[in-house]
């Protein structure tokens, strides 16, 4: 009987247990949508698919990926696109669970400071530490479980770990990936612990890190690495000098013990008999060349091996030799977490060859996706911030020919699957939406109203309409509101909405005078999703940024201006709805409303879909100044129409979309029209 209780309480694998632990993994498999695409000429844009098939590493038609959302879902729609064994290396940086991973240094105008986690970044990551480690290590199994499943048979992934959480980690990879995967646990040393509290007084200065390295399959591509000699080694091992040519080098036998049960070839050389490495042919060319060596002895001969043609010292694991980013340096972004260039370039020469696809679902600061652009390889990053999203799109057009990339999220399927989400699977269509617009206004902390067609709540004297999770909020929605309001003699109306018809802020305030109704855009921010938000009520509804553009035309050469064929768009003015964020200090020293511009771009033939970034503007660290006014743009003329340019390209009426975003990585967008006759 005892014997039988010990079979039933044995375990029968290795890992790592906490309460509540799940092994099966939530899978949401959502299609992606395409918000901008960049450095992708309008001739190739409908060339290539959303996600191009990658067989046998061929990339005809691959655009590099960007995409802004909860990785946890991009992965698993990532897999359902086919992608599943197609990633030849992971990268990752998780939060170590400090307040510093969050937090970004900015500059507003002159003034520097340092902006905090958005709500959704906080509750998503900072707060899981609030339910303990378990919380954090439940996250980090789901994510690589998902991640497991995206490499290829070939493939590595790295986890860059912080000590506090470096050994629990260690445990669920080799859950994960299985101990014998487990290539090498890196170290890698920053160089100093400035800003580390305790440091000399209570514990012994924390200077490294950790970086879990494994493998998936029985293979993995692997490329060794090699840091240059130091002058120490140099002297010890190649202390001969050439007379002729001062290049150091050393000497190495030609022979050596077991050379007969190595097949070596014996013969005399120089009148000296052995057992030698190479051919009498390969030893007298090597003769020739200078590089064999008659000891002085006459006995033993030697093969000079130059310094030049040396490797190096191979890396070991305790990887001390790659600094941190000085402050003042050029490749710092402003996150206090960002790591070296460096320090991704050697993982991704070890790891990776040309070609490859490499991905990150922490980005950060992008440091990932700059090092594979500069390498020559593929990648795909990911990003639950908006503004790492910016950030890293700045960074990535920073590069000397960039290639093509798309920015893309989940958008209104990921609204639709928690709409169904909360409701409970069965519940039926009106019921979902009923509930769904009692969720809304109550965030908005408004009064429920029904009996009205488009009118779904009231606040303060204003009547509420609530836009759709699975559609952008249009002209044609707003009027219909409009036109009750009107019709019952309300006067005022809130519009809340996940997204907006492109250009609709400038139409619809029109439409609200023509009725007589004081109008607002707000927009519903992504926190609603998430519940811990919701429970600690730190919902905010901001109005649409404000946004004045003009459109200047000029004539082509020998064209009169009603033929103009170049335009230019200018930047008039910009408010923020949010001005709040800043802190008080900072904003009474603001000068300009330009400085709330991070970067804006144009698509200077908007086709209502994705926006075709063809021209920008953008601050960076190095290069703060923002232009106000575009480069011109020449359209086509009749003559260019008539000589068989593309249908897209002929004179006519176009849609010029410019898009600012501002110093949170929140965008605005405004719509205009241009006639080339």
């Amino acid at each position: 009987m005892a014997n039988t209780k010990k079979a039933e309480n044995e375990v029968k694998r290795t890992g790592l247990y906490w309460p509540g632990k799940r092994t099966e993994v939530e899978r949401v498999a959502l299609p992606f949508q395409v918000v901008e695409t960049v450095n992708v000429s309008r001739a190739t844009r409908e060339e290539a698919p959303l996600f191009t098939a990658i067989e046998d590493q061929e990339a005809e038609g691959w655009r590099n990926k960007l995409i802004w959302g909860e990785n946890k879902y991009i992965m698993a729609s990532l897999l359902d696109q086919g992608f599943a064994g197609k990633i030849n290396l992971i990268y990752i940086d998780p939060p170590f669970a400090t307040g510093a991973d969050f937090s970004v240094k900015m500059k507003v105008g002159d003034e520097e400071w340092t902006k905090e986690a958005s709500v959704i970044e906080e509750k998503a990551y900072r707060d899981t530490w609030g339910k303990g480690l378990g919380s954090y290590l439940q996250m980090m199994y789901d994510r690589l479980t998902l991640m497991r499943d995206l490499l290829s048979e070939t493939g590595s992934i790295y986890v860059h770990v912080g000590k506090s959480v470096a050994s629990h980690v260690r445990v669920v990879c080799d859950e994960v990936f299985g101990s014998d995967n487990c290539i090498n646990e890196l170290t890698w040393k920053r160089s100093h612990a400035h800003g580390d509290t305790g440091q000399g007084a209570i514990h012994f200065g924390r200077v490294t890190d950790s970086i879990l390295f494994y493998k998936k399959g029985s293979a993995d591509v692997w490329n060794p690495q090699y840091t240059d000699y130091t002058d120490e080694i140099i002297d010890r091992d190649y202390k001969y000098v050439d007379e002729e040519t001062g290049e150091h080098y050393r000497l190495m036998p030609v022979d050596g013990p077991g050379g007969a049960k190595k097949g070596n070839p014996y013969y005399e050389f120089l009148g000296v008999k052995g057992y030698w490495r190479y051919s009498k042919q390969t030893m007298q060319e090597l003769y020739e060349a200078g590089e064999i060596v008659l000891s002085s002895t006459g006995k033993s001969l030697s093969r000079k091996r130059y310094l030049r043609d040396a490797k190096g010292t191979p890396v070991t694991d305790l990887w001390d030799d790659v600094n941190r980013i000085s402050p003042t340096s050029n490749e710092r972004i402003g996150y206090d977490t960002q790591k070296p260039e460096a320090l991704l370039e050697r993982i991704m020469k070890a790891s990776s060859n040309e070609g490859d696809l490499v991905a990150d679902l922490f980005c950060g600061s992008g440091t990932t996706g700059a090092v594979a652009e500069k390498l020559g390889r593929r990648w795909i990053m990911a990003d639950l911030s908006r503004f790492a999203i910016q950030v890293t799109r700045k960074r990535l057009l920073d590069i000397s020919e960039c290639k093509p990339f798309e920015i893309l999220n989940l958008g209104k399927y990921e609204r639709q699957y928690w709409q169904v989400h909360i409701n409970g699977e069965g519940a039926q269509e009106d019921e979902v939406l009923t509930r769904y617009l009692d969720f809304i206004v109550q965030l908005y902390r408004g009064e429920r109203v029904t009996g009205f067609a488009h009118l779904h709540g009231r606040k303060a004297g204003r009547m509420v309409h609530v836009g759709g999770v699975d559609a952008p909020v249009t002209l044609s929605e707003i009027n219909d509101a409009l036109d009750e309001c009107a019709a019952n003699r309300f006067r005022g109306l809130d519009v809340l909405g996940w997204e907006w018809e492109m250009g609709l802020h400038d139409l619809v305030t029109v439409e609200g005078r023509k009725r007589g109704v004081d109008l607002r855009l707000l927009t519903i921010p992504r926190e609603v999703m998430d519940p811990r938000a919701v429970e600690a009520g730190d919902i905010e509804f901001y109005e649409l940024a404000y946004l004045d553009v003009t459109l200047e035309r000029r004539g082509s050469p020998g064209l009169p201006r009603s033929r103009a064929g170049e335009a230019q768009v200018v930047l008039k003015n910009f408010i923020i709805p949010n001005e709040d964020l800043v802190p008080a200090e900072v904003r009474e020293k603001i000068k300009r409303w330009s400085d709330y511009v991070d970067f804006w771009g144009v698509d200077w033939d908007f086709q209502g879909d994705t926006f075709h970034n063809q021209w920008q503007s953008y601050r960076t660290r190095k290069h703060p100044a923002l232009r106000l006014d575009s480069d011109w743009h020449t359209y086509p003329s009749d003559a260019e129409a008539a000589s068989g340019c593309r249908t897209h390209d002929r004179p006519g009426k176009y849609q010029v979309m410019v898009k600012v975003i501002d110093i949170f990585g929140n965008d605005t967008t405004r719509l205009l029209p241009v006639d080339v006759r």
